[in-house]
């Protein structure tokens, strides 16, 4: 498994955008995966496509958990 550093959410999200800051952390790592599946032969897009089903299908199932 691969190991991820984050930092910690920011302490005052009324000042600051948490989506922009979870945005900050992760473009790195998805701009890395891109990069390799493109490396291997992939389609830029339907790694992108794929990223943002999978993304979507976590976030269904966590909601259920609510």
């Amino acid at each position: 498994m691969v190991g991820f550093d984050f930092d910690s959410p920011p302490a005052d999200s009324a000042e600051v955008n948490l989506s922009a800051a979870c945005e900050r952390q992760l473009l790195p790592l998805v701009c890395g995966i891109v990069e390799a599946a493109v490396a291997a032969g992939w389609s830029r897009e339907d790694v992108l496509l794929a990223m943002v089903e999978l993304s979507w299908d976590l976030y269904e199932k966590r909601r259920g958990d609510l």
